[in-house]
């Protein structure tokens, strides 16, 4: 029976009767499309679900890593205080980006972006979602061909956010600038809490990196000796020959068994701690917005008073621009309470987006330590049972 993952976080099967709502999305077939600089890579987006805003139980789509992008941005733009789920980096290097590894490694990430988004409980309800997972071809490109403003920039640019809140730090150290930021206890221990890990899970990605490159380099020169070995062997052609043959023969297979465990613990721990990785610079993407949010309350309260003061005097002297003054009075006020509202709502959401992110890490980073610490048994297992049958042939060997 099929399973699926369902919006609420169980697997039910999407032929069963059942008012459980489900949404359940997959991204998988990654095919190699055009030449040259214009060649790019497309997906097919499978969408099954009961949601009875979708228009069937079951949709499949052709998607590009711009469409990723597009939707990815929508959901940073509209939905402030959320930590949208991040996007695995664009290539830039030509003999990487159409590696067969590197295409499965973007075709995970994927699927991991769009089912972060599918399972979240107020992302899910997005309309640019729905058509993300629903829309022809034609529709998509003719959305991104008409987008303005913050939608026509590049993924990356999303992170001058928070790099200009940076550089506002520094200006302010430099005497530039007066520093307007939020005094807020808890929120101080959040950005403390997000900085550390952000270091310490960049820290382990790099070293699980050079557990890959390890594996890898063990694998080739085991595969090189096995090769010397056999020859070696070759030119023996005795027992002793057959013995160097059978050597060379298990180093080649034991080689193999590496570069495939390589293979397992960079899609299986490299990259979800990667995953991570860019998962806290979404979350510090975040705060930059909180930032701004709080730093536009703090301006629009002061102009406010200004405002208030210009006006009270105009009423002294009767001033004929009383009227007028009265009006951009009302508007700034309700600019400033609207303000008021986002930067709550921004703080809000963001209490709640720490507690889920917090459950998730928890969960995830305990399956991705799991598979690692299981490959690496499996591994060890495996050459030594390797090299073990190989003794009572080298023992006599040797006593002979």
């Amino acid at each position: 029976m099929i399973t699926t993952r369902s919006i609420s976080g169980s697997s039910q099967s999407p032929r069963s009767p059942s008012s459980q709502p489900y949404l359940s999305v997959s991204v998988t077939d990654p095919v190699k499309l055009g030449n040259g600089v214009q060649a790019y890579i497309s997906y097919r987006v499978i969408t099954k679900t009961n949601l009875p805003e979708y228009q069937g139980p079951e949709k499949i789509v052709i998607r590009r890593y711009s469409d990723f992008v597009w939707l990815h941005d929508h959901l940073f733009e509209k939905y402030k205080g959320i930590f949208i789920p991040p996007l695995p980096e664009k290539s830039a290097v030509e003999k990487f980006r159409f590696s067969s590894e590197f295409i499965e490694m973007r075709c995970q990430a994927l699927d991991t972006f769009v089912n972060r988004i599918a399972s979240h409980h107020e992302l899910q309800q997005s309309e640019d979602l729905r058509t993300f997972l629903q829309a022809d071809e034609e529709t998509m490109e003719r959305l991104m061909s008409q987008e303005t403003g913050i939608f026509k920039r590049k993924p990356a640019d999303l992170m001058q956010i928070f790099k200009d809140v940076q550089s506002r730090v520094s200006d302010v150290v430099l005497g530039k600038e007066k520093p307007v930021e939020e005094s807020n206890p808890e929120y101080e221990k959040l950005k403390h809490y997000i900085f550390e890990l952000e270091n310490h899970l960049a820290e382990a990605q790099k070293h699980a990196y050079r557990l890959v490159k390890r594996h890898r380099e063990l694998g080739q020169s085991l595969s090189d000796f096995g090769k010397a070995v056999k020859l070696l062997g070759a030119c023996e052609g005795n027992s002793l020959g057959k013995v160097f043959s059978d050597l060379g023969t298990k180093s080649e297979t034991l080689s193999d068994k590496l570069q495939k465990e390589a293979h397992q613990l960079l899609m299986n721990f490299e990259e979800p701690l990667k995953d991570y990785v860019r998962s806290v610079q979404s979350i510090k993407a975040t705060i930059a917005e909180r930032a701004n949010a709080f730093r536009r309350q703090c301006e629009l309260a002061e102009t406010i008073k200004l405002k208030e003061i210009n006006l009270n005097r105009l009423i002294l002297i009767r001033s004929d621009k009383v009227g007028e003054a009265e009006f951009e009075y009302n508007q700034l006020k309700a600019e400033s309470e609207e303000a008021t509202r986002m930067f709550e709502k921004i703080m809000r959401l963001m209490n709640e987006e720490i507690v889920r992110f917090q459950e998730q890490k928890t969960l995830d980073m305990g399956i991705a330590f799991h598979e690692f610490a299981k490959g690496q048994a499996r591994l060890a297992n495996g050459i030594a049972t390797a090299w073990r049958s190989l003794l009572p042939k080298l023992e006599a060997c040797s006593s002979s």
